[in-house]
């Protein structure tokens, strides 16, 4: 294992995040509060509770895995397409390294930079509600997994894309309506019984769900399910990159 290269990628992915505090770090952290101003005030003045916890306080996790998931997609994404739009992929596909080694110091760096607005996120949602966690080896387990699975799938996203339009195409037409159709907001408990089962094949059920269930023991679907969702769609996620580099898919042409 190269892990000289590795650094290099990850910290050159770093460094371009702290280049860029306003538009990746201080923009997320400032539309989440939004969330709370206009979900808890407005919303939660018409919903005290539910499940016996109070609305504003229900919401957060739906609110972290909103941000971690797109802005995982969002930093992968951007971060392997760059090299293939000025060509620099060419000289990490002929450097000694192997696709393994590539994909950590890419992966790695996206999932950090989402951990880190995760956190901040959590931290920040403390000056609105009175927040407890339950299971804070779960919670944050949950919020690795998924800063990791999902810029899994930005990489894929970054290497399938051709221009930039393509790198928010899925992230705003499907991860985004996903996330609110999945919990985030409610309980799918609160739904009918028709839409309820509409709403277990999202998959973003899920994975809000375990999350959730981190923080107050509450949870949509058993735990385990949660578990295996977001285990299956990270090795999904690893099958599929593999599958590209073996193939040069995208990369060589």
């Amino acid at each position: 294992m190269n892990w000289q290269a590795i650094r290099a990628i990850y910290v050159f992915e770093m460094s371009r995040f702290f280049r860029t505090l306003l538009q990746s770090f201080v923009s997320p952290v400032i539309s989440t509060s939004l969330y709370f101003v206009v979900f808890g005030a407005a919303i939660g003045s018409r919903i005290d509770q539910v499940e016996g916890v109070s609305y504003g306080a229900f919401i957060v996790p739906g609110l972290i895995m909103l941000s971690v998931m797109t802005q995982a997609i969002s930093n992968a994404s951007f971060g392997i397409y760059f090299p293939k739009f000025i060509g620099t992929i060419y000289e990490l596909l002929s450097a000694p390294i192997n696709f393994l080694e590539i994909v950590l110091g890419y992966v790695g760096a996206a999932a950090t930079k989402a951990l880190f607005i995760g956190i901040v996120i959590l931290g920040t949602s403390a000056l609105f509600v009175d927040l407890s966690i339950q299971h804070p080896l779960a919670m944050l387990a949950f919020l690795v997994l998924t800063c990791l699975s999902f810029a899994l799938f930005g990489f894929i996203i970054g290497i399938w894309a051709g221009n930039f339009e393509q790198l928010q195409l899925i992230p705003l037409l499907v991860v985004t309506p996903l996330v609110f159709l999945g919990g985030s907001f409610y309980s799918i408990s609160m739904l009918p019984p028709v839409w309820q089962t509409i709403s277990f094949f999202n998959p973003v059920v899920y994975l809000v769900s375990g999350f959730r269930w981190s923080f107050f023991g509450l949870a949509d679907v058993p735990i385990g399910l949660s578990l295996l969702a977001i285990g299956g769609f990270t090795l999904l996620c690893l099958g599929i990159i593999w599958l590209i580099f073996k193939t040069g898919w995208r990369i060589r042409a």
